[in-house]
């Protein structure tokens, strides 16, 4: 069997909307389909100087950011096996203008959807254009939610619920991860998440060490996060 067959025999299996294409989108599928191989680092799509088309993550972790006029990131969500993203593709939705980064956070397979090949199977499927202002209204509630816990959360609260989602991602109490990057999650600075891990060190939350943090009370930071 070819290597290409394989490859779309996998991509079947992870995107959704595969059983309700009929033969002519399929093959059109098939035939534009890109698989990339992506490194720990690598940007993938770069606001609205790209259109890069639809992502879909058969393994690995992708993140969408945001970038200010100052340099400063915030992380708007993340991409995990099986998740698709969109807006890298926002320029086949009229009106949309959303410039977002997207960064491998760790080694990554993906697939793409060429923005044209989608945006045409997109007018001629009701289904796929269904699927598409669905996966859309789900990125901006994400973003929402964001906006919300930026406005109603003190920073406190934010740093642990962090914590939290990084140990259940990474499966392990001892985060290596720096305080630059945690800034960088969170639209703050990092002299501002040093002062806040040292806080929780000394309330026997965290642990501190060179480009490592150990998480040593969990439930507190569940009931700090809450609170």
């Amino acid at each position: 069997m070819f290597a290409k067959e394989i490859t779309v025999m996998s991509f079947e299996n992870y995107f959704p909307l595969w059983n309700n294409l009929n033969t002519a989108h399929k093959k059109l599928i098939s035939d534009n389909l890109i698989t990339q191989h992506v490194k720990k680092g690598t940007i993938i799509h770069n606001g609205n100087m790209d259109c890069t088309g639809l992502l879909l993550v058969k393994s690995g972790q992708l993140r969408t950011y945001i970038l200010s006029d100052e340099g400063r990131e915030i992380t708007l969500y993340r991409l995990f096996n099986m998740d698709m993203c969109l807006l890298s593709a926002s320029c086949i939705i009229r009106s949309i203008q959303f410039e977002v980064t997207i960064e491998a956070e760790k080694d990554t397979d993906l697939w793409i959807i060429p923005a044209e090949i989608y945006k045409g199977i997109m007018k001629d499927s009701a289904p796929v254009a269904n699927y598409t202002n669905e996966l859309m209204a789900t990125r901006f509630s994400d973003v929402m939610w964001l906006l919300e816990q930026i406005m109603w959360k003190s920073l406190d609260k934010r740093v642990a619920s962090f914590l939290l989602e990084e140990t259940s991602i990474e499966e392990t109490n001892e985060l290596k991860i720096t305080h630059e990057t945690i800034a960088n999650h969170l639209g703050s600075h990092r002299e501002v998440i040093t002062r806040m891990l040292r806080y929780f060190q000394g309330e026997g939350l965290v642990k501190l060490s060179r480009g490592k943090i150990t998480i040593l009370d969990p439930k507190r930071l569940e009931t700090l996060q809450r609170s």
